[in-house]
């Protein structure tokens, strides 16, 4: 339903996105992550028609959004992270009015609206003005207004933003029911919404995919060196002899009263967990808790998103080369 083929946009003094390529399929919800900067408006806005390609091709819904711009906006429906409303409208009005915009016509409009009023539970500020609203049925109303022509192609820009935990839940249901039947392309900061709404993740950093799958093969493939957490009772000199155990990177100890805790960080495939039962057992060592760390989605995206940091401040304080002679 979304097919992005070498897509790129330079604006004159930069380029947000280079070369990006993916597809959201129906009844698939794709996590779209990145940090500030990375591209991911600016892919969202060429999608959504706000913006034209440099190069590249993308298509929603199977129509160009170029060549087929009209047919394209037509079959998707946008939430931008400051979605436009009508403050002196009233919420029924509104998605009415949005309906009709949208080339719903008849009877048909009531209907729609309707169900978007359900799906986004706004019956109880229905008849209210938009002025009125707080911010969190502000975005509901705004959701509402996104689907209320039934398209199959969403494109939501943080769609949780400003909702109590319990209303959270409760769209969070409402987009993986929306998903069953559409393509959705979802953009968040909040990577736990991710885990909990996505079925594959996109991760987008200077205007590039760095990894895409879903959220369990990002954890496999890409969270890094695993860690393990123990506590000893009483006072224990354990850093020396768990730095020699094969495979440990770097060890972290803390000393507090009655306990000594210790965090290993140790290389791919290592079997920590073992080796240090094994060492304490060997020490006379009282073991109180000994656990490994679980790979986060947020482990993950760190990663994946600042690794190149360092080497970049690197670069940027490394002196220029001579210049050779001709």
């Amino acid at each position: 339903m979304i097919e992005v083929q070498s897509l790129t946009k330079r604006y004159p003094t930069a380029v947000a996105v280079s070369d990006v390529t993916f597809s959201v399929r129906q009844g698939e919800i794709l996590g779209f992550l990145g940090p500030n900067g990375a591209g991911k408006t600016t892919t969202m806005r060429v999608l959504t028609g706000f913006l034209p390609p440099t190069s590249g091709t993308a298509r929603v819904a199977g129509f160009d959004i170029v060549r087929q711009s009209r047919e394209a906006r037509a079959s998707l429906g946008y939430l931008p992270e400051s979605a436009a409303l009508y403050p002196e409208m009233r919420v029924r009005e509104y998605l009415v009015f949005r309906a009709r915009l949208e080339g719903v016509s008849g009877p048909e409009v009531h209907r729609r609206v309707g169900d978007a009023i359900d799906r986004c539970l706004l019956a109880e500020v229905a008849d209210r003005k938009i002025d009125n609203l707080s911010k969190g049925y502000r975005q509901r109303a705004a959701l509402a207004g996104a689907l209320v022509h039934q398209p199959p192609v969403l494109i939501l820009d943080e769609p949780t933003v400003g909702l109590d935990p319990t209303q959270i839940i409760r769209i969070r249901e409402t987009i993986r029911s929306l998903g069953r039947e559409r393509a959705v392309l979802l953009s968040t900061h909040i990577l736990p919404e991710v885990d909990a709404v996505c079925d594959r993740v996109l991760i987008i950093d200077r205007g590039r995919i760095v990894a895409e799958g879903t959220p369990e093969e990002l954890r496999r493939r890409l969270a890094g060196t695993p860690t393990v957490r123990a506590v000893f009772v009483g006072t224990v000199a354990a850093r020396e002899d768990l730095e020699k155990i094969a495979g440990v990177l770097e060890v972290e100890e803390t000393a507090v009263e009655g306990e000594t805790r210790v965090k290993v960080h140790g290389a791919p495939d290592s079997k920590l967990g073992e080796e240090i039962f094994r060492l304490a057992v060997a020490r006379g060592w009282v073991l109180r808790e000994l656990a490994r760390d679980p790979v986060t989605l947020e482990d993950v995206f760190v990663r994946l998103t600042h690794h190149d940091d360092a080497a970049a401040a690197a670069a940027e304080e490394a002196p220029e080369p001579a210049e050779t002679p001709s």
